[in-house]
Formats: structure tokens, sequence, C-alpha cells
């Protein structure tokens, strides 16, 4: 059975299932069908399968003609789960979020599996792209693909490869991204091998599922830590009298042993705050104390704290208290030119001054109505960045630096400006480095 999935996987007569059509699982989806797959895209969100049935997007960094032109008879997408048995490769491609109390929320996950696991059938290799701990894919995914009666490594085959999707970026697209897969089993690792091969540039296979998981936590550890680092780094500095960009530019033309991160009002997307704490709650139960890690993580998620007191030092400048003032927020996507605002620690100030009672509005071309959120339900629409409009505020948080703005009009027209993005080099009256 491993063979004959093999040779279909290496033929392209297997049919691709994407569960989970976001940011992550369209990517996929649409290169699987690029390179002659037939693709089936399951998501329980029925506006979206309707709009690639209907050859739209709903991700602004996915043009709609790419899916006007994989309407086809290999192109499909359904809420009908029972369509599982119809497929040969299953790729879960759903959210692993945080609960309330900082701990691994595998409820996608887990009722994904829910759903699929009644349709599952020999013959079948099953992969999961979600972020998260090392033992997942052992520990919850194994004994249900077994409770369906497959025998995993013989008539079934379970893999682990994380997803690498970088939204906005012109420079890595899913097939120039190499791709790291890990096996339950030496033969499901040839059929996950086989899986990704026949899509992606670059197929990196591990000795098991648990490095596979490792190395996406690792990945995002290693920018949380050092984005920490470097925004300490801005706090010393600022105190100095340093312009820390300034800082970072500099030690950037060393050309070894340097990488330039940059500071900001926080970290955000679904991967660099998240993927921290799956670690570190997992660590907990070998007894293992994350310290460098947490305190990176602690350190990151103060930086919204420290762009609102800079703002209110700014204010009281001006004579003006932090209540009852107007302000606006420059970008709440996590980061620039994206319509993404996932853990956007612009949306957590943004609450954090409404709480405190100012005035709040907000400014992203890329996002111009405001999505509810689990933690947040704000009615909100995008504010034209208007000469009027810029002078009406008492204050502009550049928070995510997206390359639409006009940051000449910004600076012209703005009566105060908390710059956490570095946008602003020099010394000006109104602008403050935060």
């Amino acid at each position: 059975m491993k063979n004959d999935l093999i040779e279909k996987l290496n033929n392209k007569s297997a049919v691709i299932g994407i569960v989970g059509l976001g940011y992550v699982g369209l990517p996929l989806m649409l290169r699987y069908h690029a390179v002659g797959y037939n693709v089936l895209g399951f998501d329980i969100d029925q506006r979206k399968t309707d709009a690639l049935l209907n050859g739209e997007s709903y991700i602004e960094h996915i043009d709609a003609g790419a899916i006007k032109a994989a309407k086809d008879d290999r192109w499909d997408a359904t809420i009908d789960f029972s369509r599982i048995k119809d497929v040969d490769a299953i790729i879960l491609c759903v959210p692993t979020p945080l609960n309330e109390y900082r701990e691994p929320d595998l409820s996608f996950v887990l009722d994904t599996m829910k759903a699929v696991q009644p349709h599952m059938r020999d013959g079948q290799v099953l992969s999961l792209e979600s972020t998260t701990y090392p033992g997942t894919t052992e520990e919850e995914l194994l004994p249900m693909v077994e409770d369906a009666g497959l025998i995993v490594g013989e008539s079934s085959f379970l893999v682990y490869s994380p997803e690498r999707e970088d939204p906005g970026n012109i420079n890595f697209t899913t097939n120039t991204i190499p791709k790291v897969v890990g096996g339950h089993t030496k033969a499901c690792l040839e059929v996950g091998t086989a899986l990704y091969d026949g899509a992606i540039d670059t197929v990196v296979a591990v000795s098991s599922t648990k490095v596979a998981e490792m190395t996406k936590l690792l990945e995002n550890i290693h920018r949380s830590v050092n984005i920490g680092l470097v925004n300490e780094m801005k706090i010393v500095a600022d105190k100095m009298g340093i312009d820390i960009f300034e800082v970072i530019d500099a030690a950037a033309t060393k050309p070894f042993g340097f990488t330039a991160y940059y500071p900001g009002p926080g970290l955000g997307g679904h991967c660099i705050p998240i993927d921290p704490f799956y670690l570190t709650w997992k660590a907990r139960e070998y007894g293992v104390h994350t310290r460098f890690i947490e305190l990176a993580g602690e350190l990151n998620a103060s930086m919204p704290d420290y762009v609102i007191s800079k703002l209110m030092h700014g204010l009281n400048d001006h004579g003006k208290p932090l209540k009852d003032s107007k302000i606006l927020i420059l970008g709440i996507a996590y980061k620039k030119n994206v319509d993404d605002e996932r853990e956007s620690p612009c949306i957590e100030i943004m609450d954090k001054l409404i709480k405190k009672g100012a005035k709040v509005d907000y400014s992203d071309p890329h996002i111009p109505k405001f999505k509810n959120m689990r933690k947040y339900d704000f009615d909100f629409t995008s504010v034209d960045l208007t000469a009027d409009n810029l002078k009406s505020y008492d204050a502009v948080v550049l928070a995510t630096d997206h390359d639409a703005f006009n940051y000449d009009d910004v600076k012209n027209h703005s009566k105060l400006i908390i710059d956490t993005r570095g946008k602003y080099r020099g010394i000006f009256d109104h602008i403050i480095k935060a």
C-alpha cells in the first residue's frame, strides 16, 4: 500500500485534500493545483468555500486571478467532510492558539480530527502542519487514526510538517521555502517526503514527528528571544538618548556573527507570540523551567504598555491628559503590508487606550473594517489619512509601518507622533521614538 500511494503522489494522480483554507491552507491548495494535482479544499466556513468556487479571494495578498485560473475540474472546495474518503492525502492547516491561561489550545486540531476520522480509509497519508508542542502528532493524532481501524505505517501514514508561510513576503513563496517533514515510522516518512516532493522545491526529512515539531518551535522562539533582546535594548538606548535603529543599522554592516532584528510595539501574528508558550507548557511536564524563553515572552508582552507610557508622557508635554484625548492608531495589522491582524499588539494598544478613557480610531488600508476577534469586538472602520483628519487628533501612534501610508503627510499634519517602528530618523519636536 505504501508503494501504491507513493506512486500516485509521484505521478500526480493522487487527490490532495487541504483542511483549513486560511493563510496557510489556501496557498498550499493553489500550489498543488498549479503543479498538476487534483485538489479538494475543506473548511467549516462556507463563505470561504463559496468564494473559492466563485473564483474570489478573501486574503489580500492572494490575487483573485490566481483562484479564477484554478477553476477547473481539478479544483473543488467543500464543507462536507464525508468527502475526506475521496482524497489520498489529508493536510491539516488549522489554528493552534492559546487559551486564556496562555496554555495550548488544540481544540481546532482535535475538532477537525473528529470531523475527519470517520471518513478516513486505508491508503491515505495524514499530515499535520499546525504549530504545536513536541509529541502532539504521536499523543493526539496517532490514537485517533488507530481508533479509525487503520494501521499507521502499513495501511495509513502519519507525518508532521510545520507550515512556513510568510504572508506578504514576495521573496519566498510556498514552493521555494524548504519543507521539514517527520514521519511516525520510516514508511510514513517515505510517503510524507513523496507528498511534498511533488509541490515543494526542497524537502528536509528528519527522524521523527517530534523533531519536526521542535524545529518549528525553535525557529519562532529564536525570533521571539532576539526581538525581546532588541526591545530591551531599545528601552535602554532611549534612556541614554540613543537611536536604537541607527545602532542596529550600524551593527548590521558587520558581515558575520550578527543578524538584524528590529524593535516594535510588541509581537504579533499567529506564530511568534504563541509558539514559545507551547514549548514552556510542555517543558513543565519534564520538570524544566524555560526561564530564558519566558523572560523574552514577558518582555515582548510588556511593549504595548511601554508605547502607552511614551504616549502619555508626550501628551503631558503638550498639556493634555490621556483621558478624552483623540488618538489615531496608524496600522493595526501585525506586520507591514498584510491584512492579517492576528495577535497584533496594535489592537492591544487600542484596547488599553479605550479602557483608559481615550477616544481611539485607526487607519489601515489593508483592514478597512475591524474584523471581530475572540478577544476584541470593536465597531471600527478605517479612517482616511487626510490632512484635516490628521490635524483633528491629539496624537498619532505609528504602530504598523505600511508602505501605503504617506509619511510626509503624517509628519506635516500631526500634532504628536509616537513612532514605534523607527520610520522617522532625526530629531523632531513632535515625534517621540517608542
